[in-house]
């Protein structure tokens, strides 16, 4: 007899071999017209999936996560299947599932346009209509290739090519296409019916620049329509948001060719900059770390040292001086370890917190770069954390705690908290690893903070938890970190004298909240839509007279404010009042003051506040007080 456990506890015995359908069927005629594949033993697979010994079995469908992968995954084929129906000549190449759909790469002889696209989409609808099931046949390796290479079908043999010799490979068909996968897949396509093409982008032939540029067609799918609508509906909101458009409507910042991936920051811009950055600086201040300044460029020797060298070189600028080799430098810890090794340190010197804003330099590749969201140089908020063994979990809650209060003043309240463990390539003992990812997940037990584990995407000298943010549109945006790291002080011979007076080697915790400040700003961007809360705006206040006459009011009334440390211009220009409410209202200026004769007359503004709220007339040291008081509540 066979046993099939189910996720309930629950068994099944069947007299012999059995697939996942027939056992989907046996459970109930619902479950097996929803079941889209199954998990055996942790593993996805198809319908057809044959079970021939005892296992442990989930029926997926639309409603698990995994039912997604497969529909987004299938829906990658339906589309290669649509361009191969119109398009006959065109050779397909790739087409995996990514977050939040899927792409499909191919070679054509001329680039698709909208109207292709348009087209591909229907002729898409169309074959899902038809409901043909999708069905998987093995083949030897070297047959699969001249199968491909019979079809005209060239990238599909080199990929097959590729693989060791001897080996079988998967193809699965829908109607007149097949194609070349490990699968799963759904059981038909009538089963993907939810699905748009996005857009079309150049893709270079298995992502290396030498080779030929291929066409990308990025498409998205979901379970239902009611999640394809919101999920457009997001994107529309987000290209609203966009934080390139907002920085050049706002006059914040721009980029420029004469310097890819580096920005060029406005007055208004570098204004909220140092709105930030003097609010994580008294982070700093308050929370007990020192703030130290690094070098821009160190020896090659060190970096070797590290090992930041042999994992991150691609990724460095480098120059030369008097036949001696330097790197910008990438992140800021080496040069954190020589400040620690100048002069003698002790177990009471501990735990010793260094903070930097830290101005990093990374070759990423043209295609990567996005607006200040991706960069080429960035400032991070950097701290190491020089402590003893028994120190790293209570400096780990208070560094959690430390972080959401952060968090909930830019106005982030939802954060996802990830423990990631070692990686394969890494530097140090099993032991050391051991106790390093117990000191992370503890300590966020002892926050209360439920966490997910990432296995294997530690850095190569140590785990980390990854605190991810959730922005106003529910995206995701990964920003602090806390690493635990035995190794590189010790590899740059960094000791203390401990209590029983031996030299030890400190723990070194690597921490940033904010991460890059550049990227920062630009999600704090998107978050408020450009209407910065008050306590950000590069511009709190405008004041606006109505006529010449109270000119001379409204520059004391600016005067008054900035005395008190306030953000604040008048606008002068002969307009009409109505213009200049709407053109400020425009630039998102959270408080707009008017005055007139009588606010002149008694020592008063008229207060309109951002969007279009008419706050009335209110006597300007009450109004200097509210403004205060917003900025203290950081609204």
């Amino acid at each position: 007899m066979l046993n099939i456990t189910l996720p309930d506890g629950s068994k099944r015995e069947f007299a012999g071999p059995v697939t996942v359908a027939e056992v989907a069927a046996s459970i109930g005629a619902g479950l097996a017209k929803a079941a889209l594949g199954g998990k055996v033993n942790g593993q996805v697979v198809d319908l057809s999936h044959r079970i021939d010994v005892d296992a442990q079995l989930a029926i997926v469908t639309d409603k698990d996560a995994d039912g997604l992968e497969l529909i987004r995954h299938s829906t990658a084929h339906l589309l290669a299947y649509a361009v191969k129906e119109l398009f006959p000549e065109a050779q397909v190449t790739i087409g995996p599932v990514i977050e939040n759909g899927f792409y499909y790469d191919f070679a054509y002889k001329r680039p698709f346009t909208p109207e292709d696209l348009a087209a591909i989409e229907q002729r898409m609808a169309e074959l899902a209509k038809k409901d043909e099931p999708v069905q998987r046949r093995v083949l030897p390796r070297d047959e699969a290739v001249a199968h491909f290479q019979a079809m005209g079908e060239h990238y599909k043999a080199e990929i097959i090519g590729s693989i060791p010799e001897g080996q079988d490979v998967s193809l699965y068909r829908e109607g007149g296409f097949e194609d070349l996968c490990r699968g799963p897949h759904v059981p038909s396509t009538g089963r993907l019916k939810h699905f748009k093409l996005m857009k079309v982008a150049g893709a270079y032939w298995r992502g290396d620049h030498r080779n030929e540029m291929l066409q990308r067609i990025y498409g998205t799918a979901w379970a239902t329509k009611d999640a394809l609508q919101q999920y457009l509906t997001m994107l529309e909101e987000a290209e609203k948001r966009d934080h390139r458009k907002l920085g050049r409507e706002l006059d914040l910042f721009h980029l420029d060719e004469h310097s890819p991936g580096t920005v060029f920051w406005h007055p208004k811009g570098w204004t909220v900059w140092q709105q930030v950055e003097q609010y994580m600086r008294r982070v700093y201040q308050d929370n007990g770390y020192q703030e130290v300044k690094g070098p821009q460029i160190l020896d090659k020797a060190l970096w070797e040292k590290t090992g930041h060298w042999d994992k991150y070189r691609d990724a460095m600028f480098t120059t030369e001086s008097e036949k001696r080799d330097y790197a910008l430098k990438p992140m800021n810890c080496p040069g954190h370890i020589l400040i620690f090794k100048q002069g003698i340190k002790s177990y009471r010197d501990l735990p010793l917190r260094y903070g930097e804003f830290g101005a990093c330099h990374r070759n990423e590749p043209t295609g990567g770069l996005h607006g200040i969201m991706r960069v080429r140089a960035f400032t991070q908020d950097d701290g190491h954390i020089f402590c003893s063994e028994d120190m790293i979990l209570p400096e780990c809650v208070a560094y959690t705690a430390l972080l959401q209060k952060v968090y909930a003043d830019f106005g982030f309240t939802e954060i996802i908290y990830k423990v990631a463990t070692r990686p394969a390539a890494r530097i140090g003992s099993d032991a050391i690893w051991d106790q390093a990812e117990h000191a992370l997940i503890e300590s966020l037990r002892q926050s209360g903070c439920s966490y997910e584990i990432a296995p294997g995407d530690g850095a190569f000298y140590g785990p980390k938890i990854e605190y991810t943010l959730k922005d106003a549109l529910g995206r995701q945006w990964q920003c602090g970190t806390m690493q635990v790291d035995f190794s590189m002080a010790e590899r740059l011979d960094a000791e203390y004298v401990a209590e029983d007076g031996s030299r030890q080697h400190p723990v070194m915790l690597h921490r940033a909240i904010v991460g890059s400040l550049e990227r920062f700003i630009g999600i704090l961007i998107e978050q408020h839509a450009g209407a910065l809360p008050a306590w950000l705006a590069p511009v709190q206040v405008i004041v606006a007279p109505i006529t010449d006459q109270q000119a001379d009011y409204a520059d004391f009334v600016v005067k008054t404010l900035q005395k008190q440390g306030v953000r604040a211009a008048s606008d002068l220009r002969n307009q009409k009042i109505t213009y200049k409410i709407r053109e400020h209202s425009m630039q998102k200026v959270p408080y707009i003051l008017v005055v007139g004769d009588k606010e002149k007359a008694n020592g008063a503004v008229s207060v309109r506040a951002r969007g279009n709220l008419d706050l009335g007339v209110l006597p300007l040291d009450d109004f200097a007080v509210k403004l205060a008081d917003d900025t203290l509540r950081k609204v």
